[in-house]
């Protein structure tokens, strides 16, 4: 998409509201509002391109300096003899330490769609001492080469090092808003049209520590610029039970990690569908936390998907990275095209985290505007309306809504919008973080190869 206003990725996706709460934020009614003009089948042409590297094979197909893969029910890649040596200055802790080091660099992947976006996304375990780097490189439509970008610097922990995204990373062709490679001018016909991503493992010079990774990859993207999208038609009703949590009760909490509740959407939403898997985090690991906070794993969430570059939680591979963190989970950033596809989901029992930005006008009952904003998608009504676990809200009680089908789905899908003061500026094309399973079962494997995800 381009990119009207370039805009930090702050601005784009910080989760304040900007706009106050109007009254209560009750849930909207049942009743879809008529879409604007005719309604149109929606578009089916692809936009989206996604690959991870998580299978045996996969890891041995890589070119591996250092690294070793590992068989067995989660194969990963590991730490084997190590290539060498590297000095490390955090730049948020003025700290410089010596790191081993081994990588292991993807084959050539060619994109399906040659695009303009590129979103990493890893799942690990970095146990303390160690932590690892991704980057990406690939080849413009022009055959011309990108330099190699840092996606991110990552431990689950901040013991080590302060995970980070890295700034200032550009060619005049392409440049990394904090964790999407973007392409300066898509006007101009430029694309990526094949990548291959690094993996480098660092542990503390002579231990025997390793991260352990069990999935690398990216999604591509050429989504359309657009104001307005096509309505698709309502697919099957139904709503899963997920664990409701509101970022406000929040604020005010860790103001160290974004200000505190006010901006942790993300960080809440994400541990709604990890707890919704069954996993939390242990008592032991909620020790740190002031024992009078309700919902203590809520700050957990916050302070372990925290970009110190970014200066927020809403890093996207960052928080499907620590949903990985916990036994058997995966996660990856995509972009879905379509509610259709977003139902699929859920009729498999996968809920979606989705990220949109809209106006206090343009989504009825929601109650605010936000120039960014994440929530969790657990279901449809019977006309198609979706049911959404909204993190901003009151209380828990009320983090349940339901909003209209037509306005959401706009709202949602746009890669255009104009903001308050009437500016253009851009949306996230259809983005949302999915957490399932390591090992899904047969409907759910069909649902996510359905939508691109394997």
């Amino acid at each position: 998409m381009s990119r009207v206003e370039e805009p930090s990725r702050r601005t784009v996706l910080a989760a304040a509201v900007v706009a106050a709460v109007a009254g209560g934020a009750g849930p909207a009614t049942a009743d879809t509002p008529a879409a604007t003009g005719r309604e149109v089948a929606a578009d089916t042409a692809r936009h989206v391109d996604n690959r991870a590297w998580a299978a045996y094979t996969d890891w041995c197909a890589g070119t591996a300096q250092g690294t070793r893969a590992v068989a067995g029910v989660r194969p990963g890649l590991v730490i084997g003899v190590p290539a060498g040596t590297v000095d490390y200055t955090d730049p948020h802790t003025g700290t410089t330490a010596a790191w081993e080091y081994a990588t292991w660099t993807s084959p050539v992947h060619r994109l399906s769609v040659p695009s303009t976006e590129v979103i990493a996304s890893w799942n690990a375990r970095t146990p303390a001492g160690t932590w690892l780097q991704v980057e990406l490189t690939g080849t413009y439509s022009d055959g011309t080469a990108a330099p190699w970008y840092v996606m991110g610097r990552w431990a689950s922990g901040d013991q080590d090092i302060r995970r980070t995204s890295v700034d200032d990373q550009t060619d005049g062709k392409s440049t990394v808003w904090t964790d999407t490679f973007a392409i300066d001018d898509p006007a101009t016909g430029l694309r990526l049209v094949s990548y291959r991503l690094r993996l480098t493992l660092h542990r503390k010079p002579g231990t025997t520590a390793t991260p352990t990774v069990w999935r690398l990859g990216a999604m591509g993207s050429d989504v359309p610029d657009r104001f307005t999208v096509p309505a698709s038609a309502p697919g099957p009703a139904g709503e899963l039970i997920v664990p409701r949590y509101s970022q406000e009760i929040h604020t005010g909490q860790y103001p160290e990690y974004d200000n505190g509740g006010e901006a942790w959407c993300s960080p809440t939403s994400s541990q709604m569908i990890v707890e919704y898997w069954g996993r939390k985090p242990t008592a032991q690991q909620l020790a740190w936390v002031d024992p009078a906070y309700a919902d203590p794993q809520v700050c957990h969430a916050a302070r372990f998907t925290y970009d110190f570059q970014y200066g927020g939680c809403g890093n996207w591979p960052f928080n499907a990275a620590y949903a990985a963190t916990y036994p058997d989970l995966q996660g990856v950033v995509t972009r879905l095209e379509s509610l259709s596809q977003l139902e699929t989901l859920i009729a498999a029992g996968i809920p979606a985290i989705t990220s949109q930005s809209f106006l206090k006008t343009e989504l009825t009952g929601a109650g605010y505007g936000t120039s960014g904003h994440l929530m969790t998608v657990i279901g449809f009504t019977a006309d198609g309306d979706v049911i959404a676990n909204d993190p901003f809200s009151a209380t828990n009680e009320a983090v349940r809504r339901v909003y209209a089908r037509r306005e959401w789905e706009n709202i949602w899908l746009r890669t255009k919008r104009y903001n308050a003061a009437g500016k253009v500026v851009s949306g996230t094309g259809g983005v949302c973080y999915l957490y399932f399973p390591a090992r899904p079962t047969a409907a759910q494997l069909a649902a996510l190869a359905a939508v691109g995800v394997r």
